[in-house]
């Protein structure tokens, strides 16, 4: 079992060389496709958005069976993504959670302009993604940010990964217990489509 700092050192790492273009060395994929055919011991869990230009493995620089990877738009909370992420701590030991966000996000935008132009023609599926980053939001546009549309983007992209990151650590017993005796960590974090680098938030 890995230890979640040092999982979490470990991603810092690999985003570091993925931000200096450093290659990995793919030709040993196919040899560790092999040995992972009947058992698989990922280092740590990412719950990221669906987003085409956010792939975790890429990201951070790791390899088949490296990263236990659930995607979904906006990197929402629900519960099939929390008894995915139930069933990798329990089941390989994982020790590590990151909810990764990133800037710009789609389902962020689309929040917002449900909230400052609603009567939009969203569908109702979308919108269940919406009403789960909705409350975060909300209480953003009644600050000064919403006269500011870039910084109110950014304020928001964070606010819905320390929401994601919250309702991990408090909305399951299972994670709660892990969390508290069996050396779990959940953490958020940022990737910056500017410049590839991904912003551990809130490190203590």
């Amino acid at each position: 079992m890995i230890p979640a700092q040092e999982a979490l050192q470990r991603l810092q790492d690999g985003n570091r060389r993925f931000v200096s273009q450093l290659d990995a060395d793919w030709k040993q994929e196919h040899v560790r496709r092999k040995e992972l055919v009947t058992d698989q011991e990922p280092f740590a869990i990412i719950l990221g958005c669906s987003d085409s230009r956010v792939p975790a493995e890429i990201v951070f620089d790791q390899g088949v069976g490296d990263l236990f990877v659930i995607r979904v738009a906006g990197n929402i909370v629900a519960p099939s993504q929390i008894g995915s992420i139930e069933f990798a701590a329990e089941r390989f030991g994982t020790r590590l959670v990151v909810v990764l966000g990133h800037s710009q996000c789609g389902a962020v935008t689309a929040t917002l302009d449900a909230l400052q132009q609603p009567g939009g023609t969203a569908s109702r599926n979308l919108l269940s993604i919406v009403d789960r980053i909705q409350p975060t939001v909300q209480t953003l546009l009644e600050t000064e940010l919403r006269h500011d549309r870039h910084a109110l983007m950014h304020q928001a992209v964070r606010a819905n990964i320390r929401a994601s990151v919250n309702q991990l650590r408090h909305g399951s017993q299972i994670l709660e217990n892990l969390v508290e005796q069996g050396g779990l960590r959940i953490v958020g974090a940022e990737y910056a489509l500017e410049t590839g680098s991904v912003e551990f938030l809130d490190m203590v």
